[in-house]
């Protein structure tokens, strides 16, 4: 620009076009999809991704699927649009979404695809582990005696939180 607060002034008048863009609709500050409170002033892409279970190219994906403008604040989505998202958070199989894109692969019990989100992550976590434990599977009583489940090294690593055995004399 030709004076210092140029560039600053063109952001006030900005932001002052997109307030009044707003103003028309309800625009929500913070929206609650799958028990998570969503920030509604970031981009629909990157605010879905404060829902546990859905990153950025699942949740790239999802808005793509649903035919949602990605430029928009998740603000401005219309409730209508919203449940197309979760509808397909909930269902992507349906929405011809492959296979290798979902967090929980070839289920152990159902045998089935699906994207786990929220709760669901914790629920299945704990059952795997629990089901490990009950047929005394070796990373199973790994994570029982809370200790490096993935064949790391533990002599002299990850001692922090621990006990030490022996204590120096003077």
């Amino acid at each position: 620009g030709s004076f210092p607060g140029e560039s600053l002034c063109h952001l006030s008048t900005q932001t002052a076009k997109m307030g009044s863009l707003v103003a028309g609709q309800e625009f929500q500050h913070i929206l609650r999809l799958l028990n998570t409170n969503v920030d509604g002033r970031t981009k629909v892409m990157y605010a879905l991704t404060a829902i546990r279970g859905i990153g950025r190219r699942f949740s790239n994906i999802v808005c793509k699927k649903a035919e949602v403008d990605m430029r928009k604040r998740a603000g401005e989505c219309s409730a209508e649009e919203l449940e197309r998202m979760m509808t397909i958070v909930a269902n992507p199989r349906n929405y011809k979404i492959p296979e290798w894109f979902l967090n929980r692969q070839k289920d152990h019990k159902t045998g089935r695809y699906s994207q786990l989100t929220s709760s669901q992550i914790d629920t299945a976590l704990r059952d795997d582990l629990e089901r490990l434990k009950k047929i005394r599977n070796h990373r199973g009583l790994r994570h029982y005696w809370g200790l490096r489940v993935r064949g790391q090294h533990t002599k002299t690593t990850g001692r922090a939180g621990k006990t030490v055995g022996v204590a120096k004399k003077k």
